[in-house]
């Protein structure tokens, strides 16, 4: 089982553009190919209850079986198991499934239940960026989600870490944010398509959720909620997003460097094209003075 330490990011309408031209990555050789991927579950969904995530990728080389768990994090950075091997075709090793320890818990008739249940189809663009003590993986996607005939498009950033400190995939999220529109996300494509398959709402935090929440974790349940909002669409996200930001601009026990970009971050939000460069500097900086505490 490898550890995969990604900070996932996701990008404004126009930004992809802006991101080739960054002065980080201009330089750099791309490497960009078409990945078609098909996720499965039961129908009653245990891989998605035990946040596990299956699927099977065809690459313009081969077909990949992937098994995910669920990533332990938030603000966008996460670190989660990953166990990945390849398969002679478009067809699931159950062989291979039954050894994992994820699977194994969930016990043989899941792993006879399981079926396809929704495609992730997307370009990603490569670019490696490394110097003498790091090496990053910036990984571009764009394409779309679908599940029957719902659809919602994928337009993220994914900065993994091959090797380095994990301090480093801020830092350069915060050096790409001076030119590109982007924001902190949790929501895998993964979570994402389970809820488009079952044409579920997104679930928001409850009010006593809300209540005894921490600094950090209010700050987690905004960027759910703009997880939410831009699947959704509904208005109810956003003002959740501006209710859990307005808690910390509004807490007298927290520093400036917190209740300041907080204050920022509510004041984008009132606009219509609220994600620009300026709201992912101000949300990089909330990130890091709450993780500073």
């Amino acid at each position: 089982m490898a550890r995969e330490i990604e900070l996932k990011l996701v990008l404004g309408e126009s930004a992809a553009q802006r991101l080739a031209a960054h002065p980080r990555l201009a330089g750099l050789s791309a490497r960009r190919e078409t990945l078609i991927n098909s996720y499965y579950d039961t129908p009653a969904g245990d891989l998605q209850r035990q946040r596990v995530a299956l699927r099977l990728r065809r690459t313009p080389q081969r077909i990949l079986q992937t098994l995910k768990t669920a990533g332990e994090g938030s603000g966008g950075l996460s670190s989660r198991g990953e166990w990945e091997w390849p398969v002679s075709e478009q067809a699931l090793d159950l062989a291979g499934l039954a050894a994992l320890p994820p699977m194994q818990a969930l016990g043989r008739d899941v792993l006879l239940a399981l079926e396809p249940r929704f495609a992730t189809d997307f370009a990603r663009t490569r670019w490696l960026v490394e110097d003498a003590e790091t090496t990053i993986e910036v990984a571009l996607d764009q394409g779309e989600i679908r599940a029957g005939q719902r659809r919602v498009a994928i337009n993220e950033l994914e900065l993994e870490l091959k090797r380095g400190a994990p301090s480093e995939l801020w830092r350069l999220a915060e050096a790409l944010a001076d030119h590109v529109a982007l924001r902190p996300a949790n929501a895998s494509k993964a979570a994402r398509g389970a809820l488009l398959c079952d044409g579920r709402r997104p679930t928001l935090a409850s009010a006593a959720e809300r209540r005894a929440a921490t600094p950090r974790q209010r700050c987690d349940l905004a960027i759910a909620a703009l997880d939410a909002l831009s699947d959704s669409g509904e208005r109810e996200c956003l003002s959740r997003a501006r209710e859990a930001f307005d808690s910390l601009a509004d807490d007298t026990s927290l520093t400036t460097a917190i209740r300041q970009p907080a204050r920022r971050l509510i004041d984008a939000l009132a606009e219509p094209q609220w994600l620009t460069p300026s709201f992912g500097q101000h949300s990089l900086a909330l990130l890091a003075a709450l993780d500073a505490r």
